[in-house]
């Protein structure tokens, strides 16, 4: 009798030595590593716009484990989170919670119609170039979590819903490579991916867009709920991000005007975004200042810059007057990041303070050589591949997280800065 080699374990190779001293307090390569676990677990798990359920599933076990949490759920399925006894008691500015926002879902297939045992019509929830489509292998989870490999056979020219109407998502055909009766119309199909590694620093995995934020703020709120530090923190998860941002305009905008989101709160979306040159991955999470379609609100953003300055110990990029060897080995970034649009626009526009915080990210949308892709230089056909991130980044993410959480300024840092240069140096008008 064989026995399957077992699977082994990322985490054996990975690296928990990071120190962030603005903090205040050193996090143990123990829960380095326990962080790293949530996030492995969250970016495997099959999950699509409007089909969020199985993420759900795993995080309201987590919440349930962790009874000061307070959790609700919106009339859409956007789930809120609050720390008892701790409204209105923000560090910094007394009165304003501050919420770490992030989305459920990533782009994937559901079914729309079962034609036979073995082919099924197919939706794509999401954005992803045509190119990476043709006879890609897909994996398709039925109600029991089977998993079925099947592999695409085509475009529909029309794409319609189950009931005639327009359907606003390409539709596609799927062959599975063994009949199956378990599926279903809205079962969920992905990327046939590998499992999950972590090789040197990066860590290849299925989801981290944004599944990876969400792992971020849930060990960024456990760390402020454990240690007892920090003031009204709370958490915001929302659904079907991939598609327009729904869940996050619904809470914005929810029946009879009672909003999930107090208006005077201030808003950190977290996301991960597509890296560049210029963005590069490993140098650190993002202070985002705008996205393709807006700039975000610039004191929550200079507040933030200013906490991952402190907790750096030095500013993301050097001066002129200084060298590459000044930069400290916590790694942050400020940047545009104008290559796509997230939910920190939404929440603007709505009203709010709010700003985004991002990990660069790598085979964004699991789209692999994008770059070339998109150029027409690429020497071997469109593949689908693991998204990766740095698992230095993540860490650092959730280290500004809780230094947010403890202590965010209220004002303007440039004001700040204005006042000192002026007491300091004004003379040098008269001189």
């Amino acid at each position: 009798m064989t026995h399957a080699t077992p699977m082994p374990d990322p985490l054996d190779t990975a690296s928990f030595v990071i120190t962030a001293p603005g903090i205040g307090f050193e996090i143990s390569p123990e829960t380095r590593r326990r962080h790293l676990r949530w996030l492995l677990e969250l970016t495997q798990i099959p999950t699509a716009a409007g089909r969020e359920f199985r993420v759900v599933a795993w995080l309201r076990a987590w919440l349930a484990a962790r009874p000061d949490l307070d959790v609700t759920t919106d009339a859409v399925g956007n789930i809120h989170v609050a720390i008892k006894g701790r409204a209105g008691t923000s560090a910094g500015d007394a009165v304003r919670p501050i919420y770490f926002t992030a989305h459920l879902d990533h782009p994937a297939f559901v079914v729309e119609r079962v034609i036979s045992p073995s082919v099924v019509e197919l939706s794509f929830r999401g954005g992803v170039m045509e190119d990476y489509f043709r006879d890609a292998a897909i994996a398709l989870y039925d109600a029991c979590d089977a998993r079925r490999s099947a592999k695409l056979t085509g475009k529909l020219d029309e794409s319609r819903r189950p009931d005639g109407s327009a359907s606003p998502f390409s539709h596609y055909l799927a062959e599975l490579a063994h009949a199956a009766d378990t599926i279903a119309p809205g079962d969920i199909a992905t990327w046939d991916l590998p499992r999950a590694t972590i090789e040197d620093d990066l860590v290849h995995t299925h989801a981290c867009d944004d599944l990876a934020a969400l792992a971020a703020a849930l060990c960024a709120i456990d760390e402020l709920l454990s240690r007892n530090i920090g003031g009204d923190v709370r958490l915001l998860f929302t659904r079907a991000e991939e598609v327009g941002f729904i869940g996050a305009i619904a809470a914005c905008r929810p029946p009879r005007g009672q909003r999930l989101i107090p208006m005077h709160a201030r808003v950190i979306a977290l996301e991960n975004s597509r890296s560049f040159a210029e963005s590069p991955i490993g140098g650190g999470p993002i202070v985002r200042v705008g996205d393709r379609v807006s700039v975000f609100s610039p004191q929550l953003t200079d507040a933030i810059a200013k906490r991952a300055e402190e907790i750096a110990g030095a500013p993301s990029t050097v001066t002129a007057s200084q060298k590459n060897t000044a930069l400290p080995t916590w790694h942050w970034q400020r940047k545009l990041m104008a290559g796509g649009a997230c939910e920190a626009s939404v929440f603007c526009e709505a009203g709010y303070e709010a700003t985004c915080v991002c990990l660069p990210l790598g085979n964004y949308h699991n789209m692999a050589d994008l770059a070339s892709v998109q150029a027409g230089t690429n020497t071997t056909p469109p593949r689908v591949g693991r998204e990766f991130i740095s698992a230095h980044d993540y860490h650092a993410l959730v280290d500004l997280l809780i230094a947010c959480g403890v202590s965010l300024p209220s004002g303007s840092p440039v004001t700040a800065l204005a006042a000192k240069l002026w007491n300091d140096r004004h003379w040098v008008l008269n001189a």
